[in-house]
């Protein structure tokens, strides 16, 4: 071992982000013991703050701090619209284009069978119970261009398809594949402005 064995454990944790490699992981570990004894702390009671007291809104599952997110709790938002995404990542994305004004709803996770992820493993039960209580809502369907994407978005069209709601979905504008997170925001305000009804 080339490091004293705390230096390397810090490191180790680094390179558990996404993205961080060697390199990287070994700079931030090193610029972290570089910080004054109170930033350190600091640091660290902010991570034990974050996972403690950051969970999921009751209503759309988006990370909160409070029993309800700032967004389903925001009067001035179009309930009645709700765009459907994977992941809490995806909100912030769209919340940096700053044009939408309605809701959102977070599936934590896509429908993959090879992966033994059903319906039932992801938040699509309280999505039937919101969509219940309003009258002729939207669907906007972002969910990544992929198989996991495509099979959630055929199933959500298949609950629905009987009911007053119309479901759309981005243009497809967006590359195949391309995670919603990672788009710039010129590219998602377009998809949002250009998406495109799937039924009725």
């Amino acid at each position: 071992m080339i490091y004293p064995e705390l230096l390397q454990k810090l490191i180790n944790f680094y390179k558990k982000l996404p993205g961080i490699g060697d390199k990287s992981a070994e700079r931030m570990a090193l610029a972290t013991i570089e910080f004054a004894e109170k930033d350190v702390k600091e640091y660290a009671e902010v991570l034990v703050n974050a996972k403690e007291k950051l969970h999921k809104c009751k209503i759309c599952g988006h990370l909160c701090e409070d029993e309800i997110c700032n967004i389903c709790a925001n009067p001035a938002r179009d309930k009645n619209l709700i765009c459907v995404i994977e992941d809490y990542k995806s909100v912030f994305s769209f919340e940096k284009v700053g044009n939408y004004k309605g809701v959102y709803h977070v599936l934590n996770g896509l429908i993959s069978p090879m992966d033994s992820i059903g319906p039932e493993d992801i938040n699509i039960a309280s999505l039937v119970k919101r969509v219940s209580e309003l009258d002729h809502p939207e669907l906007i369907l972002a969910l990544k261009s992929s198989i996991e994407g495509e099979t959630t978005t055929l199933y959500i069209k298949k609950i629905f398809e009987k009911q007053d709601v119309t479901i759309s979905r981005l243009s497809y504008g967006i590359p195949m594949g391309a995670e919603i997170d990672y788009l710039d925001i010129i590219t998602l305000d377009k998809a949002l402005e250009d998406r495109k009804k799937i039924s009725e």
